[in-house]
């Protein structure tokens, strides 16, 4: 039986009066892909930062291993690092070199030497095509390689989970097919992903299971062919047909 990584437990967040989140169910388990998908305001991108309390749930449980992330003596900075994030908006330290932006954090988190570090970074800037660019700044990148080098810091962290929050939504179209090869190409190392998208097409053929929100509820989800082949609820029929025209 696959290991449980996350499990969601009755997750609820509000903002004031407004109830974003009612009541999220989910489990990932090791090596799985998991893309949420869903209309812009259904709760996607709130539910993600619940998983490592960037926005810290009003009520429900998130556990890790089968511990509870919220307890007062859990290690959320070592969670952080073993479920990494990456961001729409990269989230990059400007004055540090590409280089610099992978190395630092694995030596003030990990704790790894800086001769470690500056290897490991190598070595996963080499994966992803960046490796010509360490001494650059992120200025003078574009969007898609910036987002390469993000998706390239978060790896260097050796996580157990990356958690990624729409991130070809900030590209230039041209730019998007390079990010989304390069997260396929994450997802055939075996790394367990969590992905809130708009991109269809990734959802469909790189996801183990799709969970399709509406309304700050998870309305269906299944593999792939459930989801996108024979959606049971009317609310997912319309969104993929907007979409996908597929239904």
């Amino acid at each position: 039986m696959p290991e449980t990584i996350l499990e969601v437990q009755n997750l609820r967040k509000s903002f004031g009066d407004h109830e974003v989140l009612r009541d999220i169910n989910l489990t990932v388990t090791r090596g799985e892909v998991l893309s949420i998908i869903g209309r812009s305001g259904s709760g996607k991108s709130t539910l993600l930062r619940g998983l490592n309390l960037l926005e810290p749930p009003t009520g429900g449980k998130v556990l890790f291993h089968g511990d509870d992330i919220q307890a007062d003596k859990f290690d959320l900075e070592h969670y952080r690092a073993k479920v990494g994030m990456v961001f729409q908006n990269f989230n990059l330290f400007n004055n540090l070199t590409v280089l610099d932006n992978i190395v630092v954090p694995q030596m003030s988190v990990l704790k790894r030497s800086q001769a470690d570090a500056k290897a490991h970074a190598m070595e996963v800037l080499s994966q992803l095509n960046m490796d010509p660019f360490v001494n650059a700044k992120p200025a003078q990148l574009s969007g898609g390689q910036k987002q390469r080098v993000a998706i390239a810091r978060a790896e260097a962290m050796d996580p157990e989970v990356l958690l990624f929050d729409e991130p070809t939504s900030a590209l230039d179209p041209e730019m998007v097919d390079d990010v989304l090869n390069a997260m396929t190409d994450l997802a055939k190392t075996g790394l367990t992903m969590i992905v809130v998208t708009h991109e269809m097409q990734f959802a469909r053929d790189v996801s183990d299971k799709v969970l399709f929100m509406n309304e700050g509820i998870v309305a269906e989800e299944g593999t792939p062919d459930q989801v996108f082949g024979n959606p049971q609820e009317e609310v997912t029929r319309d969104f993929l047909k907007r979409y996908l025209n597929k239904v």
